[in-house]
């Protein structure tokens, strides 16, 4: 099932796609941010879901050129990412299938509900990032190959996973990067920079509901599998998000798999399918 047209503008217009709304600068990054709820970072037309590079070159058919150091766009939303990361007022980190995505501060509950590891659950950390994650409680800060020599880690693709792993987890993230003498991310822990968010307690169906939220309503309309491949989530799990926005009475389910807004102005994307059948 491909989108009606009505559904590309609206999300054209939610999106930044349009060349009049195209962000061009850290505040306007951020903006976006808070808007859409989560989006990530670097990811082209080929891709679902909103993106930071889409509304920087202010196109739904935006792909990333293969030359990226050479190309305006793609390197102001580089430069975009690292300003909006380094101001801490949005979450920055690798989660679900290793995205480098953003997510507002008001969503960062919920996000660490459905993919966080509390410290109660540390146990389930691999020996590699609970070796990362001491170090990084005892010095709170570290470029990438201090931490790396710090947690003994030999390997440095066991010592990468370990990265990434915490980073999902919720417990780590780049608070900073730096070009010169060499390129290294800064690292800290979450917790210092979303401490109310993170001892926030929310349920996961609650969780389900507000991410699915978060996306039906920039997205307008969404379709079989959508929601779970922009967030990572699984399917069922996606669908039971979804599924709480129809009995909340903000969505409406229209075929399987396929939900829109109630009060989306579009007559054309329902026409054959009963309201309110599962």
């Amino acid at each position: 099932m491909s989108l009606p047209e009505e559904v590309e503008v609206y999300r054209d217009r939610y999106w930044c796609r349009e060349p009049e709304r195209a962000i061009t600068d850290v505040f306007s990054a951020e903006r976006f941010i808070e808007s859409v709820g989560f989006c990530a970072t670097l990811t082209d037309a080929r891709r679902p879901g909103p993106s930071l590079f889409i509304a920087v070159c202010g196109r739904r058919d935006a792909y990333m050129p293969r030359n990226v150091q050479k190309d305006p766009e793609s390197n102001l939303a580089w430069n975009l990412k690292d300003q909006v990361m380094r101001r801490g007022r949005v979450y920055y980190a690798k989660l679900a299938r290793g995205r480098s995505t953003f997510v507002a501060r008001r969503l960062v509950p919920y996000f660490n509900c459905l993919w966080g590891v509390p410290a109660t659950r540390q146990r389930t950390l691999s020996v590699e990032a609970k070796s990362v994650l001491k170090v990084l409680r005892r010095e709170w800060e570290m470029a990438t190959g201090d931490l790396h020599q710090a947690s003994h880690i030999p390997e440095r693709a066991k010592f990468l996973r370990a990265l990434d792993e915490l980073q999902r987890a919720f417990r780590i993230m780049p608070s900073e990067v730096i070009y010169k003498p060499r390129f290294t991310y800064i690292w800290t822990l979450t917790e210092s920079r979303f401490p109310e968010e993170l001892a926030m307690t929310v349920s996961r169906d609650d969780a389900l509901r507000e991410v699915a939220r978060a996306f039906l309503v920039g997205a307008g309309l969404t379709l079989r599998g959508e929601l779970a491949r922009v967030t990572g989530l699984s399917a069922p799990e996606a669908g039971l998000g979804n599924w709480a926005l129809v009995d909340e009475g903000v969505a409406v389910r229209i075929a399987a798999g396929v939900y829109r807004l109630r009060d989306f102005p579009v007559e054309t994307c329902d026409a054959s399918a009963p309201k309110g059948t599962r």
